[in-house]
């Protein structure tokens, strides 16, 4: 039975709705496969292991684990070093407080809201290129191109060079979320080379803004000369990746998971059309009802850690499955519905502790205008497929394609 239930989770034909197992899991709030990773599932639990400081995020930390059905494979001799989302105290904190110098507050407090007016350019401009309102398909016309297109300007990515980034991105991003049918060799080869290229192409445009920086943000992260000094090249390269892999795959989700609940929900949606304010308490429920990551596996224990009456022993794998969290009606009423007017909010959706999203502010922003403007300019919109197919991956949940259709689009 624990293992039917894990391997639920994983298993495709739930993708769509994994809620219902989700529930099951809650009975046990601390599951243990046979020698695999310890599953949590319920709101406080995971709250406070997010915030434990004996649960670490290092793969370094990491057993190989063959009963771990999410155990990541050895990383390749030319990769890149961990990002900062991958290690511990000290290291983490001190990359995450230089990444964060040029990005938010104290050092840079408006450096997100300053790119509201050029992010409802690029929403505007995709909803203008839409050719075929009858058919549209909104990841790959819309919620897919729109982060990657935020992530290039604030690196400070050319314009000129946004396509081939944009390439990069898509490889990537492909190989987070296998096609089962595809040749695994070349899929890797292909990743492999993306990675290459990409981190080539990074290497070299950090090294024109050390000689020559603009007010973007690798400029400042390769100019830096904070109290934790500079950032090395690879720590550099790391980091730039990260943003562009963590931030763009999560809030294609969060775009394209809140799109497909306005239509499952039309009086959200016109409620939404009406006043653009909603916008902020919406993407919070969304947050909570449809999050974007649904667990994080690979954390492990640095010692014996009592949960709910259960011994997690030192060296053991966790998953925290914070989208069962998030259902959890010991902490949410009637947590199965959506209700843009929940007061109270505390959700798991971008996490919490010393790992919460980095790019929350961003991602939030992004998500409140692409849902209000489309709200507001597409004409009686309406899912041509219901549920709509789903991407493999099971940690970053969200539909491949979303098929809906309107009866015009309104100018801006």
């Amino acid at each position: 039975m624990t293992q039917s239930l894990l391997h639920q989770i994983l298993d495709y034909a739930n993708r769509a709705n994994p809620y219902p197992i989700y529930e099951e899991l809650r009975k046990t709030p601390v599951l243990h496969m046979d020698d695999g990773p310890y599953v949590i599932s319920t709101y406080h639990e995971i709250r406070s292991l997010l915030h434990d400081p004996r649960i670490s995020s290092d793969a370094r930390n990491l057993t190989s684990n063959a009963a771990d059905p999410l155990a990541e494979p050895a990383p390749e001799e030319s990769a890149l070093p961990p990002g900062f989302l991958r290690l511990d105290p000290p290291e983490h904190d001190r990359m995450r407080r230089m990444t964060n110098r040029p990005f938010g507050p104290p050092h840079s407090p408006h450096r997100v809201d300053g790119m509201r007016g050029e992010l409802h350019d690029i929403v505007s401009g995709l909803i203008d290129g839409i050719a075929d309102p009858s058919r549209i398909d909104l990841v790959e016309e819309f919620s897919y191109p729109f982060p990657v297109t935020v992530i290039c300007r604030l690196l400070g990515v050319p314009r000129e060079d946004e396509a081939r980034f944009h390439t990069w991105a898509d490889t990537l991003a492909a190989s987070l979320d296998p096609d089962p049918d595809a040749d695994p060799s070349e899929r890797g080869k292909g990743s492999h080379d993306a990675r290459m290229q990409l981190g080539m192409y990074l290497a070299g445009l950090i090294e024109e803004r050390r000689k020559k920086p603009g007010d973007d943000m690798l400029s400042q992260l390769a100019t830096a000369k904070g109290e934790d000094g500079p950032m090395t090249t690879m720590e550099l390269l790391s980091t730039a990746a990260l943003l562009l892999i963590a931030g763009h795959e999560t809030t294609v989700n969060l775009i394209t998971n809140g799109m497909l609940t306005l239509l499952r929900h039309p009086d959200v949606l016109e409620r939404l059309r009406a006043d653009p304010r909603l916008a902020v308490p919406l993407v919070e429920e969304l947050l909570r009802f449809e999050p974007p990551v649904q667990l994080v596996p690979q954390r492990t224990t640095l010692a014996d850690i009592e949960v709910r009456g259960v011994t997690i022993p030192k060296g053991a794998s966790l998953w925290l499955v914070l989208a069962s969290g998030n259902r959890d009606p010991l902490r949410f009423e009637d947590p199965d519905r959506f209700d843009p007017d929940r007061r109270d909010i505390q959700h798991l959706g971008l996490g919490s502790g010393i790992h919460s999203c980095f790019g929350a502010p961003l991602a939030r922003l992004e998500a409140q205008l692409a849902l209000s403007e489309l709200a507001r300019r597409l004409e009686n919109p309406r899912l041509l497929e219901d549920p709509p197919p789903y991407r493999q991956n099971a940690v970053l949940r969200g539909p491949r394609h979303l098929p809906i259709a309107c009866d015009g689009i309104r100018p801006q």
